[in-house]
């Protein structure tokens, strides 16, 4: 991110820099062609000069103009926790390092979203883009709130500086229309949803294969902050956007299939759907008061297990199902633990775990796809730990924490969002309270042959910057989740207050 002052700021995206104020363009450089010789220049000239004859000039209301030979200074990279902001300064961003990246806005925030497949298919690479999201709102009042399905298209590849539109013309792999800088367009339907959505996640459907037929279900649940868990069948309002003329099946949509009454009055914000081969269809939800129930899918519809699993202490923040084992799952806590459970256990207690994960909270957690022994976890005091699930204690043993293979406390504030990259198993995202989104790769190691080059160009403290952080992301206030699309490499969605980034980085 470059920053710059606020007087030059524009509303296109440009790369910026901070400029003096009021500073003059450079003159134009002659024709080379030389001076035109007119024969009655003069004659005009003299005209000109009797016109203005007894006319006063108010320096004040007409000041001279001035001529500098003062160059504007180059752009700076803004590092957060390194730089400050000064006075009239704005963050602005690089477009230069963004292959795509486009903002859209909401009528009321969306602070919880999921991606949603879609039959355009995988590993797509042509611009412009599209994508399906799923989104619940948290609007003024408890009845005003939506559960709605999100059409993102002509998601444009970003135009570089210096690029004209003809210089992907030799590019078969890119559209005629791939580079240009317009709007994105955000469609929506939606369906009333009491409550505000304090979390929504889809269900998992395998990668590679198409969408089923929309006569269908394609699963979503949301917590409700009415202490309610409702799961929905989303498929009629991605059908509807889908295809034109399409009009949303409202007896299908228009009610939740299923509701969890189970954790009372008590509300949460953990949900995860169990995705690993065999595991069916199931849904564990978490709640303040350090419960966690099982719902479970069967040919006559869903049913929730009345005994919760209990272990916690203190709220449960997050859940994620194995990627490998279809009865094993991981939560954390406002208890600071992290800790690893079996459906199959009688007793409903986890069978291992991280007792003091975290200085604070465990505010979100994340199983690695590619490595299943590898979990992700952010905590309340803005610290990133990686765990080698091999090596947490078993329930009941005296063995001390483990140390995690990896920790970086980058970020200044409650980390609110992680995910690792769905196919690349050193890569993830991670979004926090201080209005940052950064992209890390583990397999990123300091190079001493080339330590204090580059970074020796930055200002002081810049050092500290680890070699594995790839990539920040700035611009929206209030970050609140982040997802990779699996459909799309590298590209990232992000949620805040005011509204949905997508975007892809040169690092990723």
């Amino acid at each position: 991110m470059s920053k710059r002052a606020a007087g030059d700021a524009s509303s296109a995206p440009q790369k910026a820099s901070r400029t003096a104020s009021g500073q003059a363009r450079e003159k134009p450089a002659e024709d080379e062609m030389g001076e035109f010789e007119d024969a009655w220049e003069d004659e005009i000239e003299d005209e000109a000069a009797a016109e203005r004859d007894g006319m006063e000039v108010d320096d004040e209301v007409m000041p001279p103009i001035e001529e500098s030979d003062e160059k504007p200074q180059a752009p700076r990279t803004f590092i957060p926790g390194v730089h400050t902001l000064g006075k009239d300064e704005v963050l602005e961003p690089d477009d230069s390092v963004y292959l795509m990246r486009h903002a859209m806005h909401t009528t009321w925030p969306c602070l919880s979203f999921d991606v949603l497949r879609d039959d355009d298919g995988d590993q797509r690479q042509r611009f412009p883009a599209s994508a399906y999201i799923l989104a619940g709102t948290q609007a003024d009042t408890a009845k005003n709130n939506e559960l709605a399905v999100f059409k993102l298209t002509q998601l444009h590849k970003t135009q570089h500086a210096g690029e004209s539109d003809d210089s992907d013309a030799d590019d078969d792999d890119d559209d005629d229309d791939g580079a240009l800088d317009e709007d994105a367009v955000l469609e929506h339907r939606a369906v009333p949803h009491f409550g505000g959505v304090n979390r929504v996640r889809a269900a998992p459907l395998p990668a590679g294969q198409p969408l089923p037929p929309p006569a269908q279900p394609y699963y979503a649940a949301t917590w409700a902050d009415t202490g309610k868990v409702h799961i929905w069948d989303v498929r009629p309002q991605l059908h509807a956007l889908a295809t034109p003329g399409a009009a949303v099946d409202k007896a299908r949509a228009g009610a939740p299939r299923h509701t969890v009454a189970a954790h009372g009055r008590a509300e949460g914000f953990a949900l995860a759907w169990a995705g690993a081969p065999g595991a069916g269809l199931r849904l564990l939800s978490g709640d303040t008061h350090a419960k966690i129930f099982l719902t479970t899918a069967a040919p006559a519809g869903f049913s929730t297990q009345g005994a919760p699993f209990g272990a916690h202490t203190a709220s449960v923040e997050d859940l994620q199902w194995s990627p490998g084992e279809p009865t094993v799952f991981a939560s954390c806590s406002a208890d600071r633990s992290v800790r690893v459970w079996d459906v199959r256990s009688r007793a409903r207690v986890d069978v291992a775990g991280v007792e003091r994960a975290h200085a604070s909270d465990v505010n979100v957690i994340s199983w690695n796809r590619s490595t299943a022994y590898l979990l992700l976890s952010g905590g309340d005091e803005g610290a990133l730990k990686v765990w080698d699930l091999r090596n947490v204690k078993k329930r009941g043993t005296a063995a001390p924490d483990p140390t995690p293979v990896a920790s970086f406390g980058w970020h200044r504030a409650p980390i609110t969002s992680v995910e690792w990259h769905p196919t690349e198993d050193s890569i993830f995202a991670a979004a926090g309270a201080d209005d940052q989104v950064t992209l890390w790769d583990l397999a990123v190691e300091q190079d001493d042959e080339e330590a204090g080059g580059a970074m020796d160009e930055t200002p002081e403290g810049a050092r500290d910057v680890p070699p594995q952080l790839l990539f920040v992301h700035q611009g929206q206030r209030d970050v609140k989740e982040v997802h990779w699309h699996p459909q799309i490499p590298g590209a990232v969605i992000s949620t805040a207050l005011d509204g949905f980034n997508i975007f892809k980085t040169i690092s990723v």
